[in-house]
């Protein structure tokens, strides 16, 4: 599988290089041939008071599928960029992988992200007060 990054996710890894860059996974659980799990990666919105029901990793995932969706990228794309598999004879005969596309939609994604970061339209996010 191969996922294409922006400059700004290429930034981020080579930041993180350093400390991670010496195993197979960049975010490794504690067992070195197995990558975080699931758990792991919502801990950190646990701290910030955010609950299961409001906001997972899975739920992030969710929301830029749908907000790609509405900016009118190809479906294709989003879904093979969240690395689905396509289903029926469509899954078995397609197999193209969208490089270019994708490469493209997630520098797009991630140039909104940071439009949203400095906007002052910023999302607000109801947070369990606590």
């Amino acid at each position: 599988f191969m996922a294409p990054l922006s400059t700004q996710a290429v930034a981020i890894l080579r930041e993180l290089h350093p400390m991670t860059g010496h195993g197979r996974f960049v975010f490794r659980g504690r067992d070195r041939d197995q990558p975080i799990s699931d758990n792991t990666l919502g801990k950190p919105l646990r701290t910030l008071k955010f609950t299961s029901a409001e906001l997972t990793p899975h739920g992030l995932r969710k929301t830029a599928s749908t907000i790609l969706n509405e900016q009118g990228y190809n479906s294709d794309w989003i879904e093979a960029q969240l690395a689905h598999k396509l289903t029926g004879v469509r899954g078995i005969y397609n197999k193209a992988q969208y490089l270019q596309d994708r490469t493209k939609m997630m520098q797009a994604w991630s140039d909104y992200l940071d439009g949203l970061k400095t906007s002052n339209n910023i999302v607000s996010i109801r947070r369990k007060a606590g």
